[in-house]
Parts: C-alpha cells; sequence; structure tokens
C-alpha cells in the first residue's frame, strides 16, 4: 500500500529518474568483475566496448595502459586479451588443455550450426580435426603426392605470369587461383581452370567469411536479436556462405554417383566412406552438412592466407631488390634455371627459407587468433580467469616481440640464420600458431609457400611499375593484407 502511494506521488521525470537509476545499478551488478579479474578500460553502460576497433593496433594501446593481459566487455560478454611471447604461449601451451575451447560467437553459430573444425570444441571437434589432419598427411606423402600437385600448379602460375610481361598487374587474383587450386585438388581431387566462374565465386564468397572484426559484427554479436532485424554484414557472411556449401553440395553429389570404395581420389571420397562407417557413432557427427562446413574451413584457412603471404612476399621483394638478387643467387646456386624446384632443395637454401618465415613473420596475417573459452577456472600472471571466459591471444605480439626478436619492426631474414648462416627456427615464430589448435594444414602451407616462391623467383624479377615506390602499409579486416598494388615481372 506504501508503495503504491509513493509511485502514484510520482510524477513522469521521477518515474523515468527511478528507472534509469534502476538500470544502472543493475548494468553495475551485471557488468561486475570476478576478484582480481583483469583489469581493463571503461565500458558505456549496457553496450560496454563494443565500439572499439578490435585490431592489433587497438589492442597494443590498450595494452600499453593496462598490461599484456587486460580485459574488454562488448554488451555483457567478457573478454580477456593475452600479449606477449610469455603469456600467450602460456595459454596456448603451457596451459593449453584450460584454453582449449571454441568461443562461438552468435553469427558465426547461426551460420555453420555447429559444424567445421575451426569453430568447435569437445568429442566432435576431436574427431573431425583427427580425420582431416590424417588425411592431409596421406595426401602429402601417398601416391598423388602433394608435391607433384603443386609443381604442376607452379608451371600454370609461371605461364600466367610470364603473360603480364612489360605491363604493370595486380598478382592478387592470380595467386589466389593457384592457392586455391592447391586446396582444390586435396578436396574435390582436380584442378579448376582460373576462369572457371564457379570456382571464381567460391573464392570470393570464402573470402568475405573474413570480415567478423568489423564493427557491425561486433554489434551484432552483442545484440544479435536486434541486429538480426537490419540488413548488414552479418547478412552478407549468412548468403555467402550459403552460397559456398552450395557449390561444395554439388561436387559432393557428383563424387558420390561414381565414388569406388577401393579408390579414394581425394578427401570427399574418403569423408564419404567415413559417413558410412560412424553411422552409429552421432556425436562424431559426420554428416555431408559436416564435410562442406570443413571443406570451407579448409578454402578459408588455406586460400586467403596463403595468397596474402605470397603477395606480401613480392612486394618485400620490390621493396627489398638486394633480398631477391640473394635468394635468386642461392636458387641459380642450389637449383639452377632450367630444372623445377622441388622439395628436397629446401635443406640446401637456408636464406630463401629465412626470407619466406620472415615474410610471414611481418606479414602477421591473423593478428589476432580466434577467441577461445576457459574449460576450468584458471590463473593467469596472478589474474583469475572464470570458468567460461572468452580468451584472445593478440598473435602480433609475439611476433613483435621484442624479447625475442633483434630488430621486431624491420623485415630482418637474419633473424632466422645462425652465426653460420645456416637455418635457425625461433620458438616464438607462432604464424602458424601452437599448441593441440596449431594449423592443420601446415606443412601443406610450408610446402606450397616454398615451392611457389621459389618456382616464380627463379623464372622472374620482380620490380615496381615505373615512378611508385612500394607500399607496405596493410590494411585489415579480420586479417591483414597488403593494400592493392601492381607489380612488373622480367624473365631472367
Amino acid at each position: 500500500m506504501l508503495l503504491l502511494s509513493f509511485l502514484n506521488a510520482l510524477d513522469v521525470k521521477s518515474c523515468l529518474g527511478l528507472l534509469l537509476v534502476s538500470l544502472l545499478i543493475f548494468d553495475f551488478w551485471k557488468s561486475k568483475n570476478a576478484p582480481n579479474f583483469p583489469p581493463g578500460p571503461w565500458g558505456f553502460p549496457f553496450l560496454g566496448n563494443v565500439f572499439m576497433d578490435f585490431d592489433c593496433r587497438a589492442m597494443d594501446q590498450v595494452a600499453a595502459k593496462f598490461g599484456n593481459i587486460f580485459s574488454l566487455r562488448v554488451g555483457y560478454d567478457k573478454i580477456v586479451l593475452v600479449s606477449g611471447y610469455e603469456w600467450v604461449k602460456e595459454v596456448l601451451v603451457t596451459q593449453g588443455d584450460n584454453f582449449l575451447e571454441r568461443a562461438m560467437s552468435p553469427l558465426f553459430k547461426e551460420v555453420f550450426q555447429g559444424n567445421g573444425i575451426s569453430l568447435n570444441s569437445g568429442y566432435k571437434w576431436r574427431k573431425q580435426r583427427h580425420f582431416t589432419a590424417f588425411h592431409l598427411k596421406a595426401f602429402a606423402e601417398g601416391k598423388n603426392a602433394l608435391e607433384l600437385h603443386i609443381q604442376q600448379e607452379c608451371i600454370f602460375l609461371c605461364k600466367t605470369f610470364e603473360k603480364e610481361q612489360g605491363c604493370p598487374f595486380n598478382p592478387h587474383d592470380t595467386l589466389n587461383n593457384a592457392a586455391a587450386n592447391v586446396i582444390g585438388c586435396f578436396v574435390f581431387g582436380k584442378c579448376f581452370d582460373y576462369n572457371f566462374t564457379d570456382f571464381q565465386n567460391l573464392l570470393l564468397n570464402s573470402d568475405s567469411m573474413f570480415i567478423e572484426n568489423i564493427p557491425q559484427i561486433q554489434f551484432y554479436n552483442a545484440f544479435p536479436g536486434l541486429a538480426e532485424r537490419f540488413y548488414g554484414s552479418h547478412k552478407t557472411i549468412q548468403s555467402n556462405y550459403t552460397k559456398l556449401t552450395a557449390f561444395i553440395k554439388k561436387q559432393i553429389e557428383k563424387h558420390k554417383k561414381d565414388w569406388d570404395p577401393f579408390n579414394h581420389r581425394d578427401f570427399i571420397d574418403a569423408y564419404i566412406e567415413e559417413i558410412d562407417k560412424r553411422r552409429k557413432d552421432t556425436d562424431a557427427a559426420f554428416t555431408a552438412d559436416n564435410l562442406a562446413c570443413i571443406t570451407v574451413d579448409l578454402f578459408m584457412a588455406g586460400t586467403q592466407t596463403m595468397t596474402d603471404t605470397l603477395r606480401w612476399a613480392l612486394l618485400l621483394m620490390i621493396k627489398y631488390p638486394k633480398v631477391q638478387k640473394k635468394v635468386q643467387d642461392e636458387i641459380d646456386c642450389v637449383i639452377g634455371k632450367s630444372r623445377q624446384p622441388c622439395l628436397v632443395d629446401r635443406a640446401s637454401m637456408p636464406y630463401t627459407d629465412a626470407v619466406i618465415h620472415e615474410t610471414q613473420r611481418v606479414s602477421n596475417i591473423l593478428p589476432l587468433i580466434a577467441p577461445r573459452l576457459t574449460s576450468r577456472d584458471s590463473v593467469l600472471a596472478g589474474y583469475f580467469i572464470p570458468k567460461g571466459t572468452m580468451v584472445i591471444c593478440n598473435l602480433s605480439s609475439v611476433l613483435k616481440d621484442s624479447s625475442q626478436w633483434e630488430k621486431p619492426e624491420e623485415f630482418y631474414p637474419e633473424h632466422f640464420l645462425d652465426d653460420q648462416r645456416n637455418f635457425r627456427k625461433r620458438e616464438a615464430f607462432y604464424s602458424f600458431l601452437a599448441g593441440k589448435r596449431s594449423c592443420l594444414g601446415e606443412q601443406m602451407a610450408r610446402n606450397t609457400l616454398f615451392l611457389f616462391f621459389t618456382s616464380l623467383l627463379q623464372r622472374f624479377s620482380f620490380s615496381p611499375p615505373d615512378g611508385l615506390e612500394p607500399c607496405l602499409e596493410a590494411q585489415e579486416k579480420g586479417k591483414t593484407c597488403p593494400k592493392p598494388f601492381q607489380i612488373r615481372v622480367s624473365l631472367r
């Protein structure tokens, strides 16, 4: 009765003020951190840091103020950001089992429907990852050896570059086609013509899946119910994923028609057999939908990262012509100008190997690792991180950690050479990540990079268009890639 009388005595402004105070109290309670939780910047009520740029530059700025381990809030989701080699290694390797689960954003949960490898966890993830890793290894070593397929693609790549002599051109599409054909050969058992329309659409749609970190997507992930009512980048991702899987499912149906259990031509053939074997093991989720999603995983993880690394490599060669000349001299000495490069040559080419590794380090294609989720209460650098907290590692901070690299901000191939000019491995080289979620296709990527790069440098010299200085400024959209550029090629 007293409460009713009190409310009747309030005017509209007082009611609104009371409502606002109540909401702010609720927001304070809801967003309150656990004791000894990592510190972080102030966030807007209800929204948190949703409008903050989620790129490595912004993360570096916040880390400079709060330290290598700090927190952000998107809506009411708490996110811990980890920087520096010491602490990223702690998350990925030393305490890897504590941070092994994958945090699935609302957008990708809607798009992928729990399928695939990269965004999965638990029993299903272990079974799918083990199966895919086994067949990647078999592809690299079996009768249809990876090396032969890459060498054939190198020949076609060089012929395509040769047609561009004399005129500046953008190498992106040609490199993208070549990189995708290596993945396509493993998955589909064949290479596609660079001008095949469906193949071009596959590449275009897979590239768009990298826009997870732009502000509109962050807003969707914070407030999916509200954002779903409006058209935006999340709709583009959903639409392109549908187009991608439609193309892949066509290929799966073609495989089913002439499938031979005694002759597996590719990954799809092997997976079709596994679907039949695992019908009773429903938790492992060997299904056609999962096969389509894993294929998307492979194209997303392999094609664009490979393309952008090769683009950086060519850009760095025209920026540093002396390095280009040293690589070519080593190629001429070890391989010559007529024999096609092969993988066994790598052991005799430490400088070329160092240049490729240094290109990967400075290009830093994926600066932020996809979010992990703590599977149990954990302690990191003295901070308490409760079970179920999202954790993101800043890979850029590892590849440019001044405690690990002599010249972290420079292109310096000697990072990977010892005093005797032999190749040396570096513990902080995390371009393929580390731990149980390290890159599935690492060996394929290493081999492809080496053969593509040496084949191109064996046949051609690269230079910038007349009067233009190479620009090493990057653009970020979930990944770090060079701004569009043109090059000149000349036969050696």
